[in-house]
């Protein structure tokens, strides 16, 4: 596979497909390594599961360098959280600490990230575009990306 300037090269040619056929408003999931992905994929638009074996912060920092968000939405991104009446485990809350710091590197610190129930989290993922799955083993290290716009001065486009 030959690498192109400026494109990380963990954006394989899957990947950048996926995120190039996406639409504003199109959600794209981007999962732990135990997150049942090649099921929910069968359900999503484009019924793709692609893996890269990287950790869930690795492959957020390559998404998010050309993937814009969705700032006319309230929410950019959501993660999974535990069911109600469970607790986040330590690990739980290091993924989430770190996918929230690699979303905000690349799309500003207004980026709103919230979690959504576990449960909540399979529906919406099956919803998705796609499902990156990522070899992330840190409980609740699940995300979903609201694909936004692009504005002329090449930023995600905001209101």
């Amino acid at each position: 596979m030959g690498l192109l300037k400026g494109i990380n090269p963990l954006l394989t040619a899957d990947i950048l497909h996926i995120l190039r056929s996406m639409g504003h408003g199109d959600k794209l999931c981007i999962c732990d390594c135990n997150f049942p992905a090649a099921q929910v994929a069968t359900q999503t638009t484009l019924g793709k599961h692609v893996i890269l074996t990287v950790s869930l912060p690795e492959a957020l920092n390559a998404v998010c360098s050309v993937l814009p968000l969705d700032f006319f939405e309230e929410k950019q991104a959501v993660y999974m959280a535990p069911q109600s009446g469970g607790t986040m485990p330590p690990a739980g809350i290091e993924v989430v600490s770190a996918l929230k710091e690699a979303i905000v590197e690349h799309c500003g610190s207004d980026t709103n990230i919230e979690p959504v129930e576990r449960f909540s989290f399979y529906g919406e993922a099956k919803a998705c575009f796609a499902v990156i799955q990522t070899m992330e083993r840190r409980p609740y290290g699940n995300v979903i990306l609201t694909k936004g716009c692009v504005g002329p001065d090449g930023a995600d486009l905001r209101p």
